[in-house]
């Protein structure tokens, strides 16, 4: 095994250990808008493997005020509903256009729900980190299937959208690790030039 699988294998123990916050698990009281990205960015240093790109800003979460896909907030503050929109959106925003995460979140919300939608949509993105890291992990068991037999209409746009998020990660910590072994690759080839000289 290179080093390349090495760390990427230890990598994905991390991703099946994530755990989001549920909704019960998020704070009940008004936060600032500081609060709130440095919250985001604290539950979701999972999906920034390359750490090259910030997950959210203060402007991103002001567009989705004025484009209707959170509520705005209530004296410059936010509460649970505005968290749990925030994070969804920022992780599926990754994969989906703006318009399609509005979509989707209407529509999951109209099939169970914002709360039940929220954990739904955590349940399924951990499911689906876990299932895309069975299939990197080289063990003498068979991987987990990125697509369970009980995906009907109630979770397919939920459960599809967070597969992509997976592997769209795994991705770009992937690339991330290769580009880091070209450079420590140079580096030490420039080194051994050098003590040739």
């Amino acid at each position: 095994m290179n080093k390349i699988e090495e760390e990427l294998i230890a990598w994905t123990k991390e991703i099946t250990q994530f755990r989001f916050p549920r909704w019960e698990d998020l704070p009940d009281f008004d936060l600032y808008m500081d609060q709130v990205l440095t919250l985001i960015d604290t539950y979701l240093s999972v999906f920034n493997p390359s750490q090259q790109k910030k997950i959210i800003t203060a402007s991103m979460v002001n567009n989705y005020v004025k484009l209707g896909l959170i509520p705005a907030p209530v004296k410059k503050r936010y509460k649970k509903k505005h968290l749990a929109y925030l994070i969804a959106i920022s992780v599926l925003k990754q994969v989906l256009t703006i318009p399609e995460v509005k979509e989707g979140i209407i529509y999951q919300a109209s099939v169970s729900g914002i709360r039940e939608a929220y954990d739904l949509f955590c349940t399924e993105q951990e499911a689906a980190l876990i299932a895309i890291a069975s299939h990197l992990e080289k063990k003498d068991r068979h991987p987990l299937p990125l697509m369970p037999n009980d995906t009907d209409m109630a979770n397919l746009v939920v459960r599809t959208a967070t597969i992509a998020v997976a592997t769209k990660i795994v991705t770009e910590k992937t690339l991330s690790l290769i580009a880091q072994e070209k450079i420590a690759n140079r580096k030490e080839t420039k080194q051994k030039k050098e003590t040739e000289l």
